[in-house]
């Protein structure tokens, strides 16, 4: 599964140093970890489904997430402060790679009615997210188990501030962006 890590140290970093003019290694930007994100908001309160959306990210990811929680109350979610409202789990190194690769290669083409990724979801500051409303899209969740299907965000944040290196480097990466660029 280093498949894509060696494209990119063979390959993207090639094309990167030609296209921008780099006259280092070291400039070429590089992805420095990948953050999944499963929001539940008011159906935190419910322990059953806290535990699904947890087991279902630690089957996705590879590795055990953490509880997020409300840092203060808002009355008109009913949410306190302190109550869990999702999941996280950051990604480094070898399994963000390969994390990397089957969400490429395996769950993006598995989206219904999927027409690219848009454009609007670079951040400015040379990273990129994904909203996916379905996470069954992941071979590794087994469909006769959900009850309820969550939505899941990705944030793939690199070294880079400029967002067009990022476009371009994720672009090497054969990323299925909208073709209005």
């Amino acid at each position: 599964m280093e498949k894509l890590q060696n494209y990119y140290k063979k390959k993207i970093i090639n094309f990167m140093i030609k296209k921008f003019n780099y006259t280092s290694l070291m400039q070429v930007p590089k992805i420095i970890k990948i953050v999944l994100n499963i929001g539940l908001g008011e159906s935190g309160f419910n322990k059953k489904k806290l535990n699904i959306a947890f087991n279902n990210l630690t089957v996705i990811s590879g590795q055990k997430p953490i509880i997020t929680k409300s840092r203060k109350s808002i009355a008109s979610f009913k949410i306190r402060q302190n109550n869990p409202i999702g999941c996280m789990v950051t990604l480094r190194g070898n399994k963000m790679w390969n994390f990397l690769e089957r969400l490429i290669f395996i769950a993006i083409p598995r989206i219904r009615d999927f027409r690219g990724l848009s454009l609007n979801s670079f951040d400015g500051f040379g990273n990129y997210n994904i909203g996916i409303k379905e996470h069954i899209i992941f071979p590794e969740i087994d469909f006769d188990q959900i009850d309820n299907i969550n939505g899941l965000n990705i944030t793939i944040v690199s070294n880079s501030k400029i967002d067009n290196q990022i476009y371009k480097m994720l672009l090497y990466f054969n990323f299925p962006f909208k073709k209005y660029r």
